[in-house]
C-alpha cells in the first residue's frame, strides 16, 4: 500500500521533448507571426491552468462530502493542483508582454473616444489587471499548498488532526476557487471582446474546467491502474467518476445553451455581436465545440457499459481534451483576430499542434513530479477503508 509513484523512463523522456518542442514553436511564432504566437500562448495557458482549478476543485469537495468512495485516489487531484506555481510563471509573460497583441483595452491611446471603454477603464488597466493576476494565483497556491502539506503530514502521522484542517478549509476554497476563477474567466477571456458582455459566462467556463478535470482524473487513474498502482480500483470507481463528468456535461450544457438563447432572443447588437462573429466565420468551429462538450459525452455516457468501461472512459477523455480546446479557441481567438485581422485562419497549423503539445509535456512534468514525492495512496486517510471496499451499484 505504501508506494510512490515511479516515473517511467518514457513519461520522463517525452514529456520534456514535448516541452523542447512547445519551446522551439514559441519561440520560431513569435519571429514569424507574433500576434497569432500570443493567441495561442493565451489559449493553452487558460486550458492546462483549468485542469489545475478543476482538480483543486474536486479535491475539496470530496473532503468537504467526506466522500470514502475517492479517498484511495485524492493524490491525482492534489497532484493536479502543483502546478499553479508553474501557471502562474507561464502567465507573466503575458503581462509583461502580450497584453497589446491580445486586449483592445490595452490601447489607451485608441480608446480615449470610445465612451464604453472610458467608462470600463477603472476595472479594465494594466495595473488592475496584473494586480488581480497577483490574488489569483496567491491564492490558489496558498490553498492548494497547504492541503498538500497536511495531506502528506497525514501519511506521516495518522489520526484525523489533518483531515479535519483540511476539511474546514476545503470550506473556504470552494468559494475562493468559484469565484476567483469567474473572475479570472471574466479578466483573460472575456475581456478580449472588451465590448461584449455576459452574465453567464463566468459560470459556464468554470464548470467547463470542472468537466474537463474530472475527465483527466479518470484518464490518469486508468492509467495508474494499469500500471499496478491501484489493484482496488473497480469499474464501479469509474462509473462514479463517468457520473461526474456526466452531470458537469448536463450543467455546461444548459449554460452554453441559456448563454446563446437569451442573446439571441433578446437581439441586442452590443451581446449579438459575439455570436454574429462566431456564426460566420467560425461557425464549424463553433458547433463542433458544442457537440464535443455536451452531445458526444452526453449520449455516449448514458449507456452504463461504457461509464463502467476503461476504454470507453479513456476514448470519450481524449475527446473531451479536444472538445475542451476547441471550445476554449472559440471563445479567445475571434476576438483577437478583430482585433489583429492578420491571424485570421482557416485552420489549425503548426503553432496550434506544437503549442499544445508543448504544454501538454510540461504539464505532465509536474504531475508525474508531485505523485512521485508521496505515497500514490493516502495510506492514513481515515476514509481510505471505505474507498478500498467501495461496492455502491
Amino acid at each position: 500500500m505504501e508506494k510512490k509513484f515511479e516515473i517511467p523512463s518514457i513519461v520522463r523522456t517525452l514529456s520534456l521533448a514535448l516541452v523542447v518542442v512547445g519551446v522551439v514553436v514559441y519561440a520560431a511564432g513569435f519571429v514569424t507571426n507574433p500576434e497569432r504566437t500570443w493567441a495561442n500562448f493565451l489559449l493553452n495557458n487558460i486550458y492546462f491552468l483549468g485542469l489545475a482549478v478543476g482538480g483543486a476543485f474536486f479535491l475539496a469537495i470530496q473532503y468537504i462530502t467526506q466522500s470514502g468512495w475517492s479517498a484511495q485516489f485524492k493524490r491525482i487531484p492534489e497532484a493536479m493542483s502543483m502546478y499553479f506555481p508553474v501557471a502562474a510563471i507561464m502567465f507573466l509573460p503575458i503581462i509583461l508582454f502580450g497584453t497589446h497583441s491580445i486586449y483592445h483595452w490595452s490601447h489607451t491611446e485608441h480608446i480615449q473616444h470610445d465612451a464604453l471603454m472610458v467608462h470600463k477603464s477603472a476595472y479594465l488597466n494594466l495595473p488592475f489587471f496584473a494586480l488581480r493576476y497577483v490574488i489569483y494565483f496567491a491564492l490558489w497556491i496558498f490553498f492548494t499548498q497547504l492541503l498538500r502539506r497536511w495531506s502528506i503530514k497525514e501519511d506521516a502521522e495518522g489520526g484525523l488532526e489533518y483531515f479535519k484542517k483540511s476539511e474546514f478549509y476545503s470550506r473556504v476554497l470552494i468559494f475562493i476557487f468559484a469565484f476567483s476563477f469567474s473572475l479570472f474567466a471574466v479578466d483573460w477571456i472575456m475581456a478580449i471582446d472588451a465590448h461584449w458582455f455576459s452574465t453567464i459566462f463566468a459560470a459556464k467556463n468554470f464548470l467547463s474546467a470542472f468537466q474537463h478535470a474530472v475527465a483527466i482524473i479518470t484518464l490518469i487513474l486508468i492509467y495508474l491502474k494499469r500500471q499496478g498502482y491501484f489493484p482496488a480500483v473497480t469499474n464501479l470507481h469509474l462509473h462514479d467518476l463517468s457520473r461526474y463528468i456526466f452531470i458537469l456535461t448536463i450543467a455546461y450544457g444548459y449554460f452554453w445553451f441559456s448563454q446563446f438563447f437569451l442573446i439571441w432572443f433578446a437581439n441586442i447588437p452590443e451581446e449579438t455581436v459575439y455570436y454574429v462573429q462566431r456564426m460566420e466565420s467560425f461557425k464549424a468551429l463553433t458547433l463542433s465545440a458544442f457537440a464535443l462538450n455536451f452531445a458526444f459525452p452526453f449520449l455516449f455516457l448514458l449507456w452504463n457499459k461504457i461509464a463502467k468501461s476503461e476504454t470507453g472512459l479513456i476514448f470519450a477523455a481524449f475527446v473531451m481534451i479536444i472538445g475542451h480546446w476547441l471550445d476554449l479557441y472559440e471563445e479567445i481567438i475571434p476576438g483577437i483576430a478583430k482585433l489583429n485581422p492578420e491571424i485570421q485562419i482557416s485552420g489549425f497549423a503548426w503553432i496550434e499542434i506544437g503549442g499544445f503539445l508543448g504544454f501538454a509535456g510540461l504539464f505532465i512534468f509536474v504531475l508525474a513530479r508531485a505523485l512521485s514525492r508521496a505515497n500514490v495512496i493516502a495510506i492514513k486517510h481515515p476514509y481510505l477503508e471505505e474507498s478500498l471496499q467501495h461496492d455502491a451499484q
